[in-house]
C-alpha cells in the first residue's frame, strides 16, 4: 500500500530508485502526487542533487575543509566556499516546502492538518538546535546559563515556519493553468502569489529600517562594520551594529555565539551571532526565492524550456540587484555582501548562485540525464540524522584522530575527506535497510 506509512513504495526515477509514499525530501515531507511518475521524474531528480551536494558540502565544510582558507568563513565582508553553503540550504528547503505543501494539499490534506504539521517541524527542529546541536551541550542540555540560544537548526525552524505558513494560507490545491494563450501566461507563477511577495517586500523594509535607522548606543547609525580594531578602532564594541545590538539586548551575551569568524582578525570583544534575529528576516527571503523556484517546477513541470529560462532570468535578476548594492566591491558597496549580517546582498547573490546551480543539475539530471546525483543521492534520505550526527560525533573517532603536522594541508585534507565519505557510507547503509528519520 504505496499510502501506508508503514510502508515504502519504489518509484524509478531516472535510473535511481527513490523511496516514494511518506518519505523524506532533504529532511522535509514529501508526499506522493496524484500522478507521482509525471511530477517526481522531473523535479525529484534535480531537486534531491542540490539537497545531496549541499549537505555534503556542509559536512566537509564543518570539519575543517583541509583547512584551506577557501574553506573558512569569510571574517567579515566578502564570500569564500564555506558562505555558500548554508544559504543553499534555506533555499533549498523553501523550493521542497513548494513541493511538499503542494503535494499534501492535492492529496486532500486540510490546511488545519498541514499546519499542524509545520508547527510540530518547527518545534522539532528549534528543540534539536537548541537542546543537542549545541556548541556548549558538553555542559549539559539544560545548562541555561551559557546555552545558545540561535543557531542553524533554529534559523531553518523558524524560516520553515514563516516561509511554509505564508505559502498554506495562500495555497490552492493545484497550480493554475499552464495553457500559454492564458492571460498573463508569462507571469503565472508569479501573479497568483502577489500577496506572498507583498509579505516580503514589507520583511525586507523592516530589515532595513532596524538595520539602518536603530539608534544603537555608542554606533553611529546604520553600522555595518565588525568593530573591535576594524574602522581604526573607532567602534570597538560595535560589531554587527544594529543585528549584534538586537541579539546581546533581547538574548542576552552568553547565549549568542561567543567565537564569530570576525573574531581573531578584527580582534573583537564582544560576542556576535550569525545566526541572530535580524538576520533570521533575509533568511525568510532566501527560502521564499526558493519557495519561488518550486513554483516554477511545479507549473511548468512538463516544459523544461521554460523551466530553464525562468531559472536563467531569476539568477540574472539577483545578480543585477547584487551589482546595484555592492558597487560590484568587497567594501565599498551601500550594502555589502556579508555572511554574519546576512546582508541582502549575500541573499540576492547567493540566491542568483543557487538558480545558476539549480539549473545546472537540472540540465545534467532531468535533461541530459548524465546524472543520477551518485555518490551523494544517500545523504537526501537521512539529511537530519546525517546533520545532527556528523555535529555531535565531529570530535570523535573514526571522523577525527590526532595528527603528526597539525599544520600539514593534506593530513587534514585526508581526515575531512574521509570524515565526510563515512557519512556517504552510513547514509548508504541506513538506506539498504529502509531506515528513513523523518520529521
Amino acid at each position: 500500500n504505496p499510502n501506508s506509512s508503514s510502508s515504502y513504495s519504489k518509484e524509478i526515477v531516472r535510473g535511481s530508485t527513490l523511496p516514494v509514499g511518506p518519505g523524506s525530501v532533504q529532511g522535509w515531507h514529501f508526499q506522493n502526487e496524484v500522478n507521482p511518475r509525471v511530477h517526481l521524474c522531473l523535479t525529484l531528480p534535480c531537486f534531491l542533487s542540490l539537497c545531496r551536494l549541499a549537505l555534503a558540502m556542509m559536512i566537509f565544510v564543518n570539519y575543517g575543509g583541509g583547512k584551506y582558507w577557501f574553506f573558512k568563513h569569510q571574517s567579515w565582508n566578502g564570500l569564500t566556499v564555506a558562505d555558500l553553503v548554508f544559504p543553499w540550504f534555506v533555499f533549498i528547503m523553501g523550493t521542497s516546502t513548494a513541493l511538499s505543501l503542494s503535494s499534501m494539499l492535492r492529496r486532500g490534506c486540510s490546511k488545519g492538518q498541514v499546519l499542524l504539521k509545520i508547527l510540530w517541524r518547527t518545534f522539532l527542529l528549534f528543540l534539536m538546535g537548541v537542546m543537542v546541536v549545541n556548541p556548549n551541550y558538553c555542559l549539559g542540555p539544560l545548562s541555561w546559563e551559557n546555552l545558545r540560544i540561535p543557531g542553524v537548526l533554529q534559523r531553518l525552524a523558524c524560516t520553515y515556519l514563516v516561509v511554509a505558513g505564508l505559502d498554506l494560507l495562500f495555497a490552492k490545491p493545484t497550480p493554475g493553468s499552464t495553457s500559454t494563450e492564458a492571460p498573463y501566461a508569462a507571469l503565472r507563477d508569479l501573479l497568483p502569489y502577489w500577496p506572498q511577495w507583498l509579505f516580503m517586500v514589507v520583511l525586507e523594509a523592516v530589515w532595513l529600517c532596524l538595520t539602518f535607522l536603530l539608534n544603537v548606543p555608542g554606533c553611529p547609525r546604520g553600522y555595518l562594520g565588525a568593530g573591535g580594531i576594524g574602522d581604526h578602532g573607532k567602534y570597538p564594541n560595535c560589531t554587527g551594529g544594529a543585528a549584534g545590538y538586537i541579539d546581546r539586548l533581547l538574548l542576552g551575551e552568553k547565549h549568542i555565539y561567543q567565537h564569530p569568524s570576525c573574531n581573531m582578525l578584527y580582534m573583537t570583544t564582544v560576542p556576535f551571532d550569525p545566526e541572530g534575529i535580524l538576520g533570521t528576516i533575509n533568511s525568510v527571503i532566501l527560502a521564499f526565492l526558493g519557495l519561488q523556484a518550486g513554483k516554477i517546477l511545479l507549473f511548468y513541470k512538463d516544459q523544461h524550456r521554460q523551466i530553464m529560462l525562468r531559472f536563467c532570468v531569476w539568477s540574472v535578476i539577483m545578480g543585477v540587484i547584487s551589482a546595484v548594492l555592492t558597487r560590484c566591491s568587497t567594501e565599498e558597496g551601500v550594502i555589502p555582501v556579508n555572511k554574519n549580517l546576512w546582508s541582502i546582498s549575500y541573499v540576492t547573490t547567493l540566491s542568483s548562485f543557487a538558480f545558476v546551480l539549480l539549473l545546472v543539475i537540472f540540465c545534467l539530471v532531468d535533461v541530459k540525464r548524465v546524472w543520477s546525483g551518485a555518490p551523494f543521492f544517500f545523504l537526501g534520505m537521512n539529511s537530519i540524522l546525517v546533520y545532527v550526527g556528523h555535529e555531535i560525533f565531529e570530535n570523535y573517532f573514526p571522523f577525527k584522530w590526532k595528527m603528526r603536522d597539525t599544520q600539514s594541508h593534506s593530513e587534514h585534507l585526508a581526515q575531512n575527506l574521509l570524515a565526510t565519505s563515512l557519512w556517504v557510507i552510513i547514509s548508504y547503509v541506513l538506506y539498504r535497510k529502509r531506515i528513513f528519520w523523518k520529521i
